[in-house]
Formats: C-alpha cells, sequence, structure tokens
C-alpha cells in the first residue's frame, strides 16, 4: 500500500520536482522535508534526526513499595533498617507531607499518568471485580493520559519497568493479549513482573514483555533486581550516553509477606515489647529527626485494637513473630534496592541519576485482620477469633515461609507501622491511609544534602516534577493522539526553597466510600465502615452519609480534634469542593464496598462471588 501511494504521488509530480512538506514519515511523526522527483537524480533524500534527550538530562528511578506505612522505616523515624533509604535520604530530601491515593491501583494509574485516578479510569482497580462500566471506574487508562514512560521513550530515554503493575485489566491479562494496556502498550520497552495486585514471591504470576514465563525459585524481588541490573548494562553498553527510565516496584512489603530466616531473625526478639510500645518509641523518634511536629500528639490507639500487655502469652508470641517476619522483609527489600544503587555507583552513572523513592502505594495494610494471616485467603474464611488464633499458632513457624501464601501481620502492627497517625490502607479519609514517605535524590540537582520538606504533595505530581528536572516539556500529542492536560504540580519549586510557599493547594480522596478533601491545610472526611477486612465492631457501624468530621492540619498534625461542630461553613464550603472535585475528575457514581460486595457492579458480565473474583488480582504462579 505504501509502495503505490508513493508510485501515484511521483506520478502526479510528473517530470517537475514536487515537495513534500506535508507528508509524515518516521509513523507520521516527522513531516518529510526532502523532495521527490521523477527520478533520483530530480530528488532529495531527507532523513529525520533520531530523538535525543535534552543534553545532560539525567538518568531517572522511580522505586515504589507497597504497604510500607510511615512509620515503618528508619528513613521516617521508624525501628526497621532501611539503610539505602537512609542514605538516599540523607544525600537528598525528606518530603514529610507527600500523599497517594490510599490504595495500589490508583495511586499506580496516577503515579503513571500524573493525572487524578479518576480522571483515568482508575477510581477502583482495573480487576473486573472492582471495576465498573463508567468513564471513572473501568480500570482501562485511555491513550489521551499517555504514562511517564511514553513521554520519555519520545523524548530520547529507554524506558524499563519491573515489579507489580497491577493496572492491566484481567481480561488483557492472558498471553493472547491484546497488549495495548500491558506495560509495553504503555511505553516500556521492557517488562518483568506480574500484572496483578499481590502474588506469591517465590511462585509468582511472572511476566517478561509479552508472555507468561516461569519463576526460577529464587524471591521475585531479587529477580526483579538482576533484570533490572541487566536492562540498565544492556542500554549502557549499547548507547552509553543514553539515559534511562526505570520504574522499579517490588511486590514487598504488600502481603504475603514472605523472606528468608536470614532476614526475619535479625529482629528476633525486637518487637516482644508491642505494638503500644512501638508507637511511642517510633513517636519519638520521629520528633527528633524532625519528621513531625514538635508540637503533634500521638492519637489513641485504634478502636478495637487490643491493649498488648493485657494480651495472652501466647498471642504476644503469635504476633510478636508476625512483625519479626514484616521487619524482615522490608530490610531485604531494602538490600534488593541497593543493589540497584550501588551498580550505578559501579558504573559510574548514580551522580547523574534522578531517583524518587515512594514508601508505600498507602498506609500499612489492614488486610492482615485482627490476628494475622498465614495461608487461608481474606475473604470466606468463617472462624472465630479465638479459632483463627489457635489456626495461627499451630503454624507459627510457617510465617514468612514459601507456605505462607498470604501471610500478613495483625492490625495492631499496621496502626503501628502507620505512626503517628490513625487508621490505614484503604482509609482515604486518614492521613494513616494517604500519606507516605517520600525521598528525592538528585546529586546534580539538591543543594541541601539531608534536608526536610513539608510542602503538600500528591502523587499526580511526580510526573510533572521529573519533566521540569529531566528539562522534558508535557507533549500535546503522543503517537498523533492528544493528550489530556497533565494535573499533578511540580515539586521543582521546592527542592532548592525549604520555605516555599505549597503550590498543590486542593487535593480529593475517595476509595469504596471512603472520602476526603483537603484544601489550604483544612481537611473534610468522611469513613466508610466496612468489616469484611478487619472483623472487628467499630467497622460494623451502618455508613452516615452526614458523619463528616473537619481537621486543622496545620494545627493538628495527627487528625484529633474533630472541628466540624465549630466550624460547620468550612466544613459545607469543602463538601461543596469535593462535590465539584468528583465531577471534574469523573468520580461519580460514587460506588462503595457495599457495592462491590452485593454484586451491584458489573451486572452485564458473567457474575462471580468477591472470593473468585479476587483470584485474579492475588493469583500466584501456579494457579493459572
Amino acid at each position: 500500500m505504501a509502495k503505490n501511494k508513493f508510485l501515484r504521488t511521483a506520478a502526479l509530480a510528473g517530470a517537475g520536482l514536487l515537495s513534500l512538506a506535508g507528508q509524515a514519515q518516521n509513523s507520521g511523526q516527522h513531516p518529510f522535508q526532502g523532495v521527490i522527483g521523477r527520478t533520483l537524480a530530480e530528488s532529495k533524500e531527507w532523513w529525520p534526526e533520531p530523538v535525543k534527550a535534552p543534553a545532560g538530562a539525567p538518568n531517572v528511578v522511580w522505586i515504589l513499595l507497597d504497604d510500607v506505612g510511615f512509620g515503618a522505616s528508619s528513613s521516617f523515624g521508624g525501628v526497621i533498617r532501611t539503610p539505602i533509604l537512609d542514605s538516599l535520604a540523607n544525600q537528598g530530601l525528606r518530603y514529610t507531607n507527600f500523599h497517594t491515593t490510599a490504595i495500589c491501583a490508583p495511586t499506580r494509574a496516577a503515579l503513571l499518568t500524573g493525572r487524578n485516578s479518576a480522571s483515568v479510569h482508575v477510581s477502583g482497580f482495573s480487576h473486573t471485580i472492582l471495576s465498573a462500566g463508567f468513564p471513572g471506574w473501568d480500570g482501562r487508562v485511555p491513550a489521551e493520559d499517555g504514562t511517564v514512560a511514553e513521554i520519555l521513550r519520545e523524548n530520547g530515554y529507554n524506558t524499563f519497568a519491573v515489579g507489580k503493575y497491577g493496572v492491566t485489566p484481567d481480561e488483557d491479562a492472558t498471553d493472547a493479549g491484546p497488549f495495548d494496556r500491558w506495560p509495553t502498550g504503555k511505553g516500556f520497552d521492557h517488562f518483568f513482573g506480574f500484572l496483578g495486585s499481590q502474588t506469591d514471591q517465590y511462585v509468582p504470576d511472572l511476566v517478561e514483555d509479552q508472555a507468561h514465563v516461569k519463576p526460577d525459585g529464587r524471591h521475585l524481588s531479587e529477580q526483579i533486581t538482576d533484570k533490572a541490573i541487566s536492562y540498565i548494562d544492556r542500554q549502557k553498553k549499547a548507547a552509553p550516553n543514553k539515559p534511562f527510565f526505570l520504574y522499579y516496584a517490588p511486590g514487598a512489603t504488600h502481603a504475603p509477606h514472605q523472606v528468608s530466616k536470614e532476614w526475619s531473625d535479625l529482629y528476633k526478639g525486637k518487637f516482644d515489647k508491642g505494638w503500644d510500645v512501638f508507637r511511642e518509641e517510633v513517636f519519638a523518634r520521629q520528633k527528633k529527626q524532625g519528621i513531625i511536629p514538635a508540637g503533634a500528639i500521638l492519637p489513641e490507639r485504634n478502636p478495637d485494637i487490643k491493649e498488648w500487655n493485657k494480651l495472652p502469652a501466647d498471642e504476644r508470641k503469635l504476633y510478636a513473630r508476625f512483625m519479626e517476619v514484616y521487619a524482615g522483609y522490608l530490610t531485604y527489600t531494602d538490600n534488593q534496592i541497593s543493589r540497584v544503587v550501588n551498580h550505578l555507583k559501579q558504573i559510574n552513572q548514580l551522580d547523574n541519576t534522578l531517583i524518587f523513592v515512594l514508601i508505600g502505594d498507602n498506609g500499612a495494610s489492614k488486610e492482615g485482620t485482627l490476628n494475622g494471616d498465614i495461608d487461608r485467603p481474606i475473604f470466606g474464611t468463617k472462624a472465630t477469633e479465638q479459632e483463627n488464633i489457635n489456626y495461627n499458632l499451630s503454624k507459627i513457624g510457617e510465617i514468612g515461609t514459601p507456605t505462607s501464601v498470604e501471610g500478613n501481620y495483625p492490625l495492631g502492627w499496621a496502626q503501628a507501622a502507620n505512626t503517628p497517625f490513625k487508621f490505614w490502607k484503604q482509609d482515604a479519609n486518614s492521613e494513616g491511609g494517604t500519606r507516605n514517605p517520600l525521598i528525592v535524590f538528585y546529586p546534580k540537582g539538591i543543594k541541601e544534602k539531608g534536608g526536610i520538606r513539608n510542602q503538600y504533595s500528591h502523587v499526580i505530581d511526580i510526573l510533572p516534577t521529573t519533566l521540569e528536572l529531566t528539562g522534558i516539556k508535557a507533549p500535546e500529542q503522543i503517537k498523533g493522539i492528544k493528550q489530556d492536560t497533565i494535573q499533578g504540580i511540580s515539586l521543582a519549586y521546592s527542592i532548592n526553597d525549604a520555605k516555599a510557599a505549597t503550590h498543590h493547594t486542593t487535593q480529593y480522596y475517595y476509595i469504596f466510600g471512603a472520602r476526603s478533601i483537603y484544601r489550604d491545610g483544612w481537611k473534610a472526611e468522611l469513613a466508610y465502615p466496612n468489616s469484611f477486612i478487619t472483623g472487628n465492631a467499630q467497622s460494623s457501624a451502618p455508613f452516615d452519609e452526614n458523619a463528616w468530621e473537619l481537621y486543622n492540619l496545620n494545627e493538628d498534625f495527627t487528625e484529633r480534634i474533630d472541628l466540624a461542630g465549630k466550624y460547620p461553613e468550612k466544613l459545607t464550603e469543602l463538601k461543596a469542593l469535593f462535590e465539584e472535585q468528583a465531577k471534574e475528575h469523573h468520580l461519580y457514581p460514587y460506588i462503595t464496598w457495599d457495592d462491590v460486595f452485593k454484586g451491584r457492579i458489573h451486572q452485564g458480565k458473567i457474575h462471580r462471588t468477591i472470593e473468585e473474583g479476587l483470584k485474579d488480582a492475588t493469583k500466584s504462579g501456579n494457579k493459572k
């Protein structure tokens, strides 16, 4: 067809000379600028210049951890050792007022596109059971919302992703495709990892590029790290001066918590004092490090979390072991990150690399229930609390091992890991669900090493920050498709000005009923109780759409004092703002956990139970 088109054009030109300035070459991206005549002698060749990144543009590495919690890592006051993250933070900047969406898929969609999750169709998930047939909810990121990988690749970067992806529709996640919503269809030259939300770390549902592959039996974090290093080395050998973008997103520390005893035994006995003492110690460390204000007050223990010292001895032993494994898992993950960072240093690339570390895509997980989990699905297990405790005690030696295929710590440790905040993952109303640590490392661009930044920011801000620091403009089109406006606000203004006023002043949050709206330090929030995860009585309370709370975060860092009764006009103003944001970003209709569990969405599809549907989100490599 292309040849016939060329001949027809040549015929129209006749013996004269024809300039085809309007005809595209190279997939329609570059108008032809040569001359086409009837003969070669009458013609002039033209080749477009290869696309190159801006001179001196850095390599870019995004590191996204999973379900960690604000107060877990030593980098932000925690007692769990993360030496390489500490090093990056001490040579870079700690952002203490950074936020995610409160759950994994919306955070990842927002991060990759620089746009709010509902705006890119991922208010929920890309999993069939957790998506719905509406523009904000279908889980299919549109082509007009290009990813960071698409933008950087069009501007002279190689692009690699390893680990958890999480925004490929279940219906597309087979070797038959279609592949346009796989990572390689969204701008990544190579991908190695898993497409779902959770997988067995020793028998992962593993994908390389556009096909499922057999895992080799090693821990997934080790495999993805090897692959990331190999991608970098191959690229630097072929094109030493070409920058790369690496999206490094391990499954850690999402369930299942699986790690060798070499790592978990590092923490033997370290948590015997329990979650109450843990919170107090971490809170004090955070104040000492300047992570939280000196006047902040630690909130009371969450409802239905039992006082540690009143637990029976066997429960304390059980729960401490869960936390030892989790801590070892986080330190092991830090060690794998160090392999990437140290390799960049060895090949003389680290000084020219911009690194963002998001320590969690939401708050610490509440999916371990009140008593922890080892190998039973969190949905559909009908047992009393004492039966769960007895079952876990009978398998205490399996916690963290390859047989711990659902391994997750109990709820008390989730609040502890979220110190100094209340509540946890999924709670879009709470800072405990939405606030995560952020580290920015950029030797060429950061003057104050080890500085702390308190400007309010959100996950959608990472992409525009990356573009500004690499000298790349947001494109009007990608592959001929007009692009939507990027909604995030670059953080570059704050990098060398600790006192700069916040640029990101308004942000909505919504996860399956839980919601909040932030503006200029004020925050209105509405919880959505759900007991299917926690099993606690507080979460079983009926939903009350009028039970909004109001907080002044400028004065009340940890959301302790509800001001809804004192300032009803401010609450009314913020509630109206939330509705405006919901309309603007296609969040309507409000879909809740009740809608999911009562089968009110996907009415036109083959109906499956929540237990069956979630197998697509959490499958391992031996459950295809």
